[in-house]
């Protein structure tokens, strides 16, 4: 049973991580396909995929096409009842389900102001009026949902609302904005959980920059939890001969703790380089 995922550049499509998270988050198997949002060939490429129009959009084991971040999502949560991507029943499954169509539809100028950049933090950013509203909005909506259900994650374990407040999480942490201390946790939280690292590493290691996502401010380093230091190196031998992901002979090479690891191609090597903790498989090699 395995969907096929379209999805945009890691580092600025907010929507594609909404749709990529539950099949990481959840262990849901599924094929990835990639598109260039602001390329050339994106409105064809999405279309001939699924006949939509927008990232991300998915293919069911059944064929049925689901073109948007919230059909995934309910898709997912019936096909897959028992793996925790809702609640099973009663009050705290309508909190999440408020929680994510309030996400779907809102918050708009915090949004539009504030693209999502995995790359790079950034200083200076004032929010306006709206922005504020939105800030202060989001703070009650996580308040309120928190003080429910104690935390970590909005509704205790980790669900789909999280995975629809995901991004703006990421957009909070990047742009520094104002938040109370609850909800600085809570955006802690996010940026910590396993899922969203990988996708941050993932971010790092494809490297495919968008310049229209710059912004007039300075730049910093983007505030994710703090990673084991790890280098690149050309040549092994390695502690493995074969790539801890794909099982393939190992031609691209990382040193660390002194040791070095070997890797099927410089995208599964940059990666783990970039957050060596995210991925299980690699620190098996260690442990």
């Amino acid at each position: 049973m395995t969907y096929a995922l379209l999805i945009g550049q890691r580092s600025y499509s907010s929507w594609s991580l909404r749709g990529w998270l539950p099949f990481d988050a959840f262990d849901i198997p599924y094929t990835l396909h990639r598109t260039e949002i602001y390329g050339p060939n994106f409105a064809a490429e999405v279309e001939e995929f699924a006949g939509g129009r927008t990232v991300p959009a998915a293919i069911a084991p059944d064929g049925s096409a689901l073109t948007d971040s919230l059909s995934i999502a309910w898709h997912l949560a019936e096909a897959f009842p028992d793996k925790g991507l809702l609640p099973k029943a009663g009050p705290s499954r309508a909190m999440a389900q408020c929680l994510i169509a309030e996400m779907h539809s809102g918050f708009s100028a915090l949004r539009n102001a504030c693209p999502m950049n995995l790359q790079t933090g950034w200083d200076g950013f004032v929010p306006s009026t709206e922005v504020n509203k939105d800030l202060a909005d989001l703070d009650q909506i996580w308040s309120r949902a928190l003080a429910v259900s104690g935390g970590p994650f909005l509704l205790g374990a980790y669900t789909l609302a999280d995975v629809f407040y995901a991004p703006v999480a990421a957009r909070i942490a990047g742009y520094g904005l104002p938040i109370s201390p609850l909800a600085k946790t809570y955006v802690s939280a996010q940026l910590a959980h396993p899922s969203m690292r990988r996708w941050r590493a993932m971010a790092l290691a494809e490297n495919r920059l968008v310049t229209v996502y710059d912004q007039p401010l300075k730049r910093r380093p983007y505030p994710a939890p703090k990673t084991r230091a790890a280098k690149a190196t050309n040549a092994g031998p390695s502690v493995n001969n074969s790539c801890p992901y794909s099982g393939l002979p190992v031609t691209d090479f990382l040193v660390m703790d002194a040791n070095t690891y070997g890797f099927c191609n410089t995208f599964c090597r940059d990666k783990t380089l970039a957050d060596p903790e995210a991925w299980p498989r690699f620190m098996a090699l260690i442990n």
